[in-house]
């Protein structure tokens, strides 16, 4: 049984929301050209993966919880190929973000089979 009373008591989101609060810290520093352009859409991806988690924590059938936490995965994947191009164009170093996000995304497969387990 999930002991969780809210999504902020899950792990994964816990983990989700620090890797968001990065990704703004890395596109701080990004120039000014790319405001609309790559840091608006990384970090719209970020912000994807938590909010994604907090709306399937509350889903009710199992089906559209693990649909939530798929697209929080997607999401996961669209960041790192967001962090390749980051690297690619020199804006900055990305190896501290890619380990976390790694670890979030192992956290939210085991959470989704936990949950389609249920």
């Amino acid at each position: 049984m999930d002991k969780s009373k809210t999504f902020q008591d899950l792990v994964v989101w816990q983990k989700s929301h620090k890797l968001v609060l990065e990704i703004y810290k890395m596109t701080c520093s990004f120039p000014k050209e790319e405001l609309f352009g790559l840091t608006s859409q990384i970090r719209r991806a970020a912000v994807s993966v938590p909010a994604n988690i907090a709306e399937g924590y509350k889903r009710r059938g199992k089906r559209e919880k693990v649909r939530f936490f798929n697209i929080s995965q997607a999401s996961l994947e669209e960041v790192r190929y967001y962090l390749i191009l980051t690297e690619d164009l020199c804006y900055a170093k990305t190896e501290k973000i890619l380990g976390p996000l790694d670890e979030v995304a192992g956290m939210l497969a085991a959470y989704m089979n936990k949950v389609g387990e249920k």
